[in-house]
């Protein structure tokens, strides 16, 4: 879509406030991974919030961690005696941005429409809007509005949201995930039950195979057989919609085979080989059924030789929620986006999962709205933000805290 160069200087200087955060926070590598930028980040961000007239409080999840790095959790909160509290969850972590950058990743960058900068679209824009959006409505808000500004969510978020929900009981009516895009209004999310099959032989001499069973070979036929999962699989369907432009529908279970491994040397028959795979729950599956419905299927698999064993060990289950489309919360936010917008707002579920997980799991119905949209490089070289995302997501929310 052309935009004129007028509108684009009247968007920046609307934008004024979230741009400079924006610039501030994208300076810093605060990488999931060696997490060296976290205390840095939060740093800043406690003292944005601090500025605008929020109240801060950091909870250090460090003590919980296995590795002693420090992960600040943010809280700022606007309070305006309001019976209603909003919980606003966005993640100051990134991915390490690679190699290829048409920029520095770390000096944000205008272009157009566009900011670039590692985090600009995931997750720190959103940290920009919603701290716009606070500054913007001020004691105008007739509804708490609670910032959870965390670490972690590209590795799990157990430390992040989890840690702030979990282990700090941070409570709220209401929860909105802006770790998100804007193409739809999410009211749910897909789970996961990830794990490793293993299919045992016996291990011997390349030159002898008939002494040996190939534990290669045997988990080869499984793969072929998990074809027939995978078909029984996509027939779950949810009452859900799917996000626009899926392949159906509504929303259906998935099961994909990703890693392989096995072998030791080249002239040795391998006596082990293991596969990982990832399985999609539907919003409203139960997990354990699920796992269940894996283990049944395992245990009818014929792999030719009946001297071969099949493990299955799960490593990761659940996660899937999701929230009632017809409450007012989810209504009210989505005439709150249509109005801003113009345009009408689909509700859907998500294809993958989010931390929403964490709120759902304590009762707050949760929907999940942010300036993530899809052709944004998140997770890519030279990843943006629309400057028109961030405006949208800040002026919604402003919308929303006004109604009460």
């Amino acid at each position: 879509m052309f935009i004129s160069i007028k509108k684009i200087r009247k968007l920046m200087e609307d934008l004024v406030y979230e741009l400079d955060v924006l610039k501030k926070i994208v300076a810093v590598n605060s990488d999931s991974l060696t997490k060296i930028g976290y205390p840095e980040c939060a740093e800043i961000l406690a003292g944005e919030a601090d500025k605008i007239g929020l109240e801060v409080e950091i909870y250090d999840s460090k003590a919980k961690s296995s590795d002693n790095l420090s992960r600040p959790n943010v809280v700022a909160t606007l309070d305006v005696g309001a019976s209603k509290t909003l919980l606003a969850a966005v993640h100051y972590d990134i991915v390490p941005p690679g190699n290829g950058w048409m920029q520095d990743p770390f000096t944000l960058t205008v272009m157009g429409e566009k900011a670039y900068g590692r985090g600009a679209a995931d997750d720190k824009g959103a940290i920009a809007a919603l701290l716009g959006a606070a500054k913007r409505v001020g004691k105008g808000a007739k509804t708490n509005f609670k910032l959870l500004i965390t670490p972690d969510e590209e590795v799990g978020g157990e430390l992040g949201l989890g840690y702030l929900i979990n282990e700090i009981g941070i409570k709220g009516d209401e929860a909105l995930i802006a770790d998100a895009g804007n193409e739809f209004l999410s009211i749910g999310a897909s789970g996961i039950v990830t794990g490793t099959i293993s299919v045992k032989g016996i291990q011997g001499h390349a030159g002898y195979p008939h002494k040996a069973l190939n534990a290669l070979q045997g988990i080869g036929h499984l793969i072929v057989d998990l074809d027939r999962f995978q078909a029984f699989r996509e027939q779950k369907l949810s009452r859900f919609d799917a996000p626009p432009k899926s392949i159906k529908d509504k929303i259906w279970g998935r099961f994909s085979v990703t890693m392989l491994k096995s072998g030791i040397k080249s002239n040795i028959i391998p006596g082990l080989a293991e596969l990982t795979f990832d399985m999609r729950l539907i919003p409203e599956e139960d997990a354990t059924i699920a796992e269940n419905e894996l283990r049944e299927f395992l245990s009818r698999v014929d792999l030719i030789d009946k001297g071969y064993k099949i493990d299955l060990s799960v490593t990761q289950s659940g996660g899937n929620y999701y929230t009632d489309p017809k409450l007012p919360f989810v209504q009210s936010f989505k005439r709150c986006v249509e109005k801003v917008t113009g345009k009408p707002m689909p509700l859907a579920a998500e294809l993958g999962g989010n931390d929403g997980r964490y709120t759902s799991s304590k009762g707050i119905p949760t929907i999940s709205y942010g300036p993530i949209a899809e052709d944004t490089n998140f997770h890519g070289v030279n990843e943006f933000i629309w400057l028109r995302d961030i405006s949208t997501v800040r002026d919604t929310i402003v919308e929303y805290l006004k109604l009460g």
